[in-house]
């Protein structure tokens, strides 16, 4: 028996509870012009009309899968898209997104940039603030905003070489995984100046405090960003990062970042 081709797209969408705005996510994608895609519906088991609305996609479109149990968060729904996904390039979407326009996928595949790259990011509109967010990213800018995942084309593969989203990050998992790429010479990117979605502002991400993930950004950023930060910008990030442990009461790690701006100042000098 031959096997069925595998898509281009996955497009991975987490869910909870999602009815009120699921609709408007399934309708963008299936309005797209390009169509050589898969839906993959990840729940964490919802208890609203979630899942009856992905039954009343499937009915109409046959390459809808959705898979529904308990899961830990966002991440892990997306780490398990990850291992599900038969595409060749993976989209991460959240269940209050859209696609910007019905050729948002059409526009992308034209490109030669996504021939020769492992992961193409663009911009996403968001209506918060009423402009597209955020342009091209460098070393500096990502130490200090993310990339919004909605506007992020991976291949597949890259999860072999970066490992999947860390779990111990609640709502910064995907912060911690766009500097892991980012800063590796493994890994060929590019911007794009194309709108790739319609941001839904204030989600999880924007109202849960993840301290673990402000614990360990500074021992992130400096593992990442010797040879491509400057000095100057890794000794503010250490400042930034003594002021946040003091304020917690960090002390162990409080210490460890004193050291480090001590190493930081003696190779400044050197």
């Amino acid at each position: 028996m031959l096997s069925k081709k595998s898509p281009l797209f996955s497009i991975i969408i987490p869910t909870y509870d999602s009815g009120s705005t699921l609709s408007v996510a399934l309708d963008s994608i299936f309005n797209q012009t390009f169509t050589d895609l898969e839906v993959l519906v990840i729940d964490g088991l919802s208890s609203d009309k979630t899942l009856d609305i992905v039954k009343n996609y499937k009915n109409k479109f046959n390459n809808i899968r959705i898979y529904s149990e308990n899961d830990q968060g966002i991440y892990d729904a997306m780490n398990k898209g990850i291992d599900l996904a038969m595409g060749e390039w993976l989209f991460f979407m959240g269940s209050d997104d859209s696609f910007y326009e019905p050729t948002t996928l059409e526009q992308l595949i034209n490109r030669e940039e996504l021939v020769n790259n492992d992961i193409v990011y663009g911009n996403v509109y968001s209506k918060y603030l009423n402009r597209s967010y955020d342009g091209l990213f460098n070393y500096s800018k990502l130490i200090n905003q993310n990339i919004c995942h909605q506007s992020i084309f991976f291949r597949k593969s890259i999860f072999n070489k970066t490992g999947k989203y860390n779990l111990k990050y609640k709502a910064c998992a995907d912060w911690n995984h766009n500097i892991s790429w980012f800063f590796s010479s493994k890994i060929s990117k590019i911007y794009i100046d194309q709108i790739i979605a319609n941001f839904a502002d204030g989600g999880f991400s924007y109202t849960f405090d993840d301290k673990a993930f402000k614990s360990d950004k500074i021992f992130l950023i400096i593992s990442k960003g010797i040879g491509k930060l400057s000095v100057s910008e890794l000794l503010s990030c250490c400042n930034n990062y003594i002021n946040y442990a003091r304020q917690e009461r960090f002390f162990f790690r409080l210490y460890v970042a004193y050291f480090l701006k001590v190493v930081l100042i003696i190779f400044s000098n050197d």
